[in-house]
């Protein structure tokens, strides 16, 4: 497969910087929006800058600086900026009309369809909620609670699912959910295997059978405090958490202690999902089908917001107006979101992001091993991640050096999310359209910095 076949759709001689972002023009839009926004905006305090337009992998600020997108809007734009076909769809659709609930429309069934295409056949039936991942979350919950008229829900260290309530409590971090109180109850958390950095102390190649096994153990002992839970929720893939990818073995396992117990396993593919991986849906990697899925992020094709869930026909039991969102009717979202799926299809997008996740792997791990900070490369498909430490023996998270690596990578034209139990994981989730040519850029970009910071 020719892994350059999409550089039409990116800004040519990527990264190009002018002036030293942020430039004198980023700064003025910068200080406006810090003396109006909320004090809560995050983003501009690690990649500092003011947006003039986007192409493909590509982004340009008001100062004339373009960048390498490895961001690519925490996933959100799986088919890069201002694509041509979904653009169009796009402003069709904007002539016709823009809102209309869950009033049905050809557009919104050409959605339905296309999105179904992609599904296993067990999950027969989708809903589309409120505009954001955490809508979809709400929902799952809400409909695995409304199902087995149990409440619990099991998640995992590591988990980000979202900042509204019900997503925010099956949320790990603490750095979310200091200072707001109690949360919504029912939730308990289990490790997840993260291999790196082992939770039970036993030898690396086991940490995946010790995590399936520690939950089936809280699940069956009376005396672990786990009452038998509504569902299971995790990401096939963690996102947030550090990328931090399972064993197939995990998810199967999984799959099989939830069916067997009569508990719903959700798995959460708003990140991970779309192609995201190498393949449509992570959880294919394992070869098991959950029982609900959420969806968000890349399925509104360029950024549009749209969330949905997906479930087994048997879990088709909620009256009308059991619902949330009254965005669930965006039909632009709809239109966008339909063109982008079919031309990820057409152009068999999952498998290009496959075969150069594998190619950059290869580039990362010869990084792992010359560079001094770089604790461990780990990826699948366009999902990467960087792991730093102060010691490769020691495996100290060096999160004040990660945020250097991400200042100073856009300022020589790479954007790049840091994140990560510690801070400490430079997250990279480009474009499903990025080129080979601008991917190994932005690595040649990254060793320099990482050399620099030794």
């Amino acid at each position: 497969m020719d892994l350059n076949k999409f550089e039409k759709l990116s800004i040519k001689d990527a990264p190009k910087i002018l002036t030293t972002p942020p430039g004198p023009k980023s700064l003025e839009i910068l200080k406006i929006q810090e003396e109006l926004e909320g004090s809560a905006v995050s983003y501009p305090k690690g990649m500092p800058m003011a947006l003039a337009r986007g192409k493909g992998a590509t982004l340009e600020d008001v100062d004339g600086n373009v960048f390498i997108d490895c961001f690519s809007g925490a996933g959100v734009m799986a088919l890069g900026h201002g694509h041509p076909d979904v653009l169009k769809a796009a402003h069709e659709q904007i002539d016709r009309v823009t809102h209309t609930l869950d009033i049905p429309s050809e557009t919104r069934m050409k959605m339905v369809k296309t999105l179904r295409s992609i599904l296993p056949g067990e999950l027969s039936r989708v809903f589309f909620g409120g505009p954001t991942g955490s809508d979809a979350i709400e929902q799952a919950i809400k409909l695995a609670r409304f199902n087995t008229q149990n409440y619990g829900i099991i998640a995992f260290e590591g988990a980000y699912h979202g900042m509204t309530g019900a997503s925010l409590a099956v949320t790990s971090d603490s750095g979310h959910r200091d200072g707001l109180g109690p949360l919504v109850p029912g939730v308990q958390f289990v490790p997840f295997p993260y291999r790196y950095r082992n939770p039970f102390g036993c030898p690396e190649e086991m940490v995946d059978k010790f995590a399936a096994d520690n939950l089936e153990r809280v699940l069956d002992d009376t005396h672990s405090g786990y009452s038998k839970p509504a569902a299971v929720l995790l990401e096939a893939v963690q996102g947030e958490g550090g990328t931090i990818i399972p064993e197939p073995e995990f998810l199967q396992r999984v799959r099989e202690i939830t069916r067997e117990r009569g508990i719903l396993m959700i798995c959460d593919e708003i990140q991970c999902g779309l192609g995201r991986t190498g393949k449509m849906f992570a959880f294919e990697h394992a070869g098991i089908v959950p029982d609900i899925v959420t969806i968000s992020k890349a399925l509104g094709g360029a950024g549009f917001p749209i969330s949905a869930i997906a479930y087994r026909e048997e879990l088709n039991t909620m009256p009308p107006g059991k619902s949330i969102g009254t965005f669930r009717g965006n039909m632009v979202a709809f239109a966008a979101g339909a063109a982008g799926l079919n031309w990820m299809i057409e152009n068999r997008v999952p498998e290009y992001a496959a075969e150069l996740g594998k190619k950059a792997m290869v580039r990362f791990k010869e990084m792992e091993k010359d560079c001094k900070l770089l604790g461990e490369a780990r990826g699948i498909g366009l999902m990467i991640a960087l792991e730093i430490v102060e010691d490769k023996k020691t495996r100290k998270p060096a999160a004040d050096l990660t945020k250097q690596l991400r200042r100073l990578a856009h300022q020589r034209g790479v954007m790049i999310e840091v994140g990560g139990h510690h801070n400490n994981v430079a997250r990279l989730l480009p474009p499903l359209v990025i080129t080979e040519d601008l991917l190994m850029k932005a690595a040649d970009i990254l060793e320099e910095v990482l050399k620099e910071l030794e």
